[in-house]
This record gives structure tokens, C-alpha cells and sequence, in this order.
């Protein structure tokens, strides 16, 4: 069976991923219902009515039917992903917690959970909790171990070239010309999320031409987002006035022309051409017997064997990577970005050496 690229499947979110070939999809976002548990309307205190989310699909019976649904469509998710895919699930205090409990039980592996702060939240009108000023997204591959996508570099890009972190901050709901409404001025969608949300995700854990499927399409935001970087995508929906929105919405979209070495942004460490540390000790740039720093710490260090292997203090010997690893417990180490070089007062990571090896040997 061909995948429906670039396509909305109109019907039942779980029916659908149950046609749909096993592993066949690079990632998925899913932005469920929250079941917010609304049951009366809300009021300001000038007592305007807040447009609240209180759509039928957002309604459940009990937690207990809430979870069996989550469980139903979690568990066709995990059979059309990739082994090396990933998904991506936004929720509430409401139900992302027990959205992340089934995910567990279900195999996935969290890899982290990612909290959007919202510069512009609903105020808590009553006075009686805290304002909800964030929302919750779990990010997790297929299992324990697992390969997955993960373009580090290019959220560093993102970030002023400083590691991305988990709290998403200089993100707005989606309002203005994003907001997508009917002919009335009324909006199409209750809960449409904004297109750099879904930026940062489809950046982050794809790469072009790669499937992106959303089993809870909406307005179409995954979509629209999975065009202008040259993603495919597949879109669920079952509510008509959504699909003929979202398929309004894309149509609109015209992206630049595909150009891989602009819209590829993999790590160039990877396709660079590789250096063993061996080589920077053998000539010159590094030296025998010389200290080593982990994580700029100064009481942890190494010198540098005549071998190119490096011996700590306390008498462990092994390569960068191994090394740095027990200092992280256990955990992978890139050694070239953990281990520096202390040069009048500056600290130096291993990999600036590399690159200038690289550099003075036209390997660049």
C-alpha cells in the first residue's frame, strides 16, 4: 500500500492509523483532547462569556473512557511509526499526565518533556488557582534504545547558538493573521496552535522528505508547517468544517523551491570528514602527557597517553568518549564537545582542534 502523502483522511483517528501500513511514518505530533472537564460556561468579571473549549469531541464520559481512548489511539500510532521515528504529544494538567503514564505502558521512551510558556495566557477569572501560563509536550521514541532524529545543531541555530532547553518560551498562541476563521470572524478552531510551535518539533525530529502524520489534524497547522520545510505529512480529521479549513489553508502555501543543502540541516559534524583524536595527538596539536578537562571542571581531568588514549587521575584509561561516559554515569558521550584544553586561562573544547585540523588541511 502506497502512504496518502500530503493528504487529509477524513473518519475516526483510530480506524484510520489501522489502515495505514506498519511502519511507515518518520514522526508524529499529536495534539488529542484535553478533556477539560468543562461543564459550565465561564464568565470575566465584567461578566462577558469566555470562549472556552466545550466541543463535543472534548467531552468524555469518565477518565476511565478518556484513557481507553488514549490507549486505542497511542497504540496505533506505535504500529505505523518507524523504529527510528518519534512522536510528539502537546496536553494540559488535565490529561497529560495520564496521557504520559500510557505512553510508558505502551513501550514508548520519554525522552523529554518540553513546556511551552505562553507570554499572553487566560487569566484564572475566580481568583482561585494559579493562571495556566504553559502547556506540555512529551517527545519519545519507539522504545528503550531506540535511533531516532534529533538535529541538534539546528535547534542551537534557533537558540543564538546556545543548546536549546525544554521551556519554550518566545512562543504565542496563535492569534492575528495565523488564526485561521470562518466567514464570520469566528475562529474555525478553539485550540489551534501556533505554526512556531510546530516549527521547533518538525525541525527538530525530522528531516526533508520524511512523513509527518497528525491523527489529530485540526486546522491544519502540522501540515502547513511540514510544507514550507518539505516535509510529507498525512492528516486525520473526522470533522468536516476542520478538513475543508485546513485544505483551504495549504492550498495557499507556496513553498520555495527544495534546495537540500538549505533546507538539510543535519548535524555537519556528521557529514564533515572525520578526524581521530589520534591524528590531533600525532601531529602535534594535542601533546603527550598533556591535562584535559571535563566539562571546563578543573578538578576532573585527564592526560593524554602516547597511544592516544586518555588516563584519569585515579588511574581509568580509555578513549574520550569512554571516559567522559563514566563521568556522565553510564550516560553517551561526545568527547570532543565534553573534554577541553586549558591555554592561557582559556578553555578550548576538542573540537575547535579538530575543525582547525581540518581547516589547515583543506579538509573544509
Amino acid at each position: 500500500m502506497n502512504l496518502p502523502l500530503n493528504q487529509i483522511l477524513k473518519g475516526d483517528c483510530v480506524e484510520v492509523l489501522n489502515s495505514l501500513p506498519e511502519n511507515s511514518v518518520d514522526l508524529i505530533f499529536a495534539d488529542p483532547p484535553y478533556n477539560l472537564q468543562l461543564r459550565n460556561d465561564l464568565h470575566r468579571p465584567n461578566m462577558s462569556k469566555v470562549d472556552a473549549v466545550n466541543d463535543s469531541w472534548d467531552q468524555f464520559d469518565s477518565f476511565q473512557a478518556y484513557d481507553d481512548f488514549t490507549r486505542r489511539w497511542l497504540s496505533a500510532c506505535k504500529r505505523v511509526l518507524k523504529p527510528t521515528g518519534s512522536i510528539w504529544v502537546i496536553g494540559s494538567y488535565h490529561n497529560i499526565f495520564r496521557v504520559g503514564s500510557i505512553m510508558q505502558d505502551l513501550g514508548f521512551w520519554t525522552l523529554n518533556d518540553v513546556l511551552w510558556i505562553k507570554t499572553n495566557p487566560m487569566p484564572n477569572f475566580r481568583g482561585v488557582r494559579f493562571a495556566n501560563a504553559h502547556e506540555t509536550l512529551i517527545w519519545a521514541s519507539t522504545g528503550k534504545g531506540a535511533k531516532y532524529t534529533f538535529n541538534h545543531q539546528a535547534m542551537k541555530g534557533l537558540n543564538d547558538e546556545k543548546q536549546m532547553r525544554s521551556d519554550w518560551w518566545l512562543i504565542s498562541l496563535a492569534t492575528g493573521k495565523e488564526r485561521i476563521k470562518d466567514k464570520n470572524g469566528n475562529k474555525v478552531h478553539s485550540t489551534q496552535k501556533p505554526e512556531s510551535l510546530l516549527y521547533r518539533v518538525l525541525l527538530s525530529s525530522s528531516n526533508p522528505g520524511d512523513v509527518v502524520l497528525d491523527p489529530f489534524f485540526g486546522s491544519g497547522t502540522t501540515g502547513a508547517v511540514a510544507t514550507r520545510l518539505h516535509r510529507n505529512w498525512i492528516g486525520i480529521e473526522r470533522e468536516t468544517k476542520y478538513v475543508n479549513a485546513a485544505k483551504k489553508r495549504i492550498a495557499e502555501i507556496q513553498p520555495e523551491e527544495f534546495d537540500a543543502q538549505v533546507f538539510d540541516v543535519r548535524s555537519k559534524s556528521k557529514s564533515a570528514p572525520r578526524v581521530a583524536f589520534s591524528t590531533l595527538v600525532e601531529n602535534g596539536l594535542l601533546r603527550v602527557g598533556q591535562k584535559i578537562y571535563f566539562a571546563k571542571d578543573k578538578s576532573r581531568f585527564a592526560k593524554i597517553k602516547p597511544d592516544a588514549r586518555i588516563r584519569t587521575v585515579d588511574g581509568v584509561e580509555g578513549s574520550i568518549h569512554k571516559v567522559g561516559s563514566l563521568y556522565m554515569n553510564g550516560a553517551p558521550c561526545n568527547g570532543w564537545e565534553h573534554w577541553y584544553v586549558l591555554e592561557a586561562g582559556k578553555m578550548t573544547s576538542l573540537d575547535t582542534f579538530r575543525q582547525q585540523y581540518r581547516i589547515e588541511n583543506g579538509m573544509v
